[in-house]
């Protein structure tokens, strides 16, 4: 049976399209791959280490992707590869606050307080990396998350001159590490049209926190009010 003339194009639209994306997807991977390392005693050292956040927990169960990242930033402080942590995430509302909690892991594998900053505006990876650079002043660091997000992450940071390298860290497998890996698919084309047409800034761009010479983490965390995306909630 044949398609009607509208469906037909449409259905060679989306093919189209589609193999648009996977090309704009594998050129973020072609263009970052030697600044990606999954061995800590092969990365090297810098002095601070750029943990992007996600949800401790998915539908009350602890998110392998949180758990990895933080297990790893542990490894790399203990093995002296970075000396300083800013932890970057979403801080929209009081009862979601990824960048405490954080904090809160690395102070229970005894990482010093005072080697510790906080990002309460990273709601999404431009943010974090941008403002890594822009607010705190981090020109060369190490970012910590998973490959698929290291691509993406680093593609954004040579975009903005931010002198960055990636450590990957495992990532699950199965059904739920495939609809992510799709995702990043569409995430990658976002992150383009926002480098390159939309020229997208960070909701908070200031103002200027330099790393290296801010006071000590207070207890009371600002609020940024933005909306939470699932996407960020979940993998990133």
């Amino acid at each position: 049976m044949k398609l009607p003339t509208f469906l037909r194009y449409t259905v060679m639209l989306m093919i189209v399209l589609f193999g648009f994306f996977l090309i704009l997807d594998r050129w973020v991977a072609a263009t970052t791959a030697d600044r990606i390392y999954t061995r800590i005693d092969q990365i090297p050292a810098r002095t601070v280490g750029l943990v992007l956040g996600t949800s401790k927990y998915i539908a009350h169960n602890l998110n392998p992707y949180y758990n990895y990242r933080m297990d790893a930033a542990v490894k790399l402080y203990r093995e002296k590869k970075v000396q300083i942590f800013l932890l970057s995430g979403d801080n929209a509302h009081r009862s979601y606050n990824e960048p405490w909690t954080m904090k809160r892991d690395l102070l229970k594998a005894e990482i010093p307080d005072e080697v510790i900053v906080l990002d309460y505006a990273g709601f999404r990876t431009l943010d974090s990396v941008m403002r890594a650079k822009n607010v705190f002043e981090a020109n060369s660091l190490v970012i910590i998350t998973q490959q698929f997000h290291c691509e993406r992450a680093l593609f954004i940071a040579s975009h903005k001159n931010l002198n960055a390298i990636c450590l990957a860290v495992p990532e699950p497998r199965g059904l739920a590490g495939f609809k992510i890996r799709l995702r990043e698919v569409l995430a990658r084309v976002k992150a383009i049209l926002d480098l390159y047409i939309l020229n997208e800034q960070p909701r908070f761009p200031g103002p200027k926190e330099p790393i290296f010479t801010r006071p000590p983490e207070q207890t009371e965390q600002p609020t940024y009010s933005a909306p939470l995306s699932p996407l960020l909630i979940n993998t990133l």
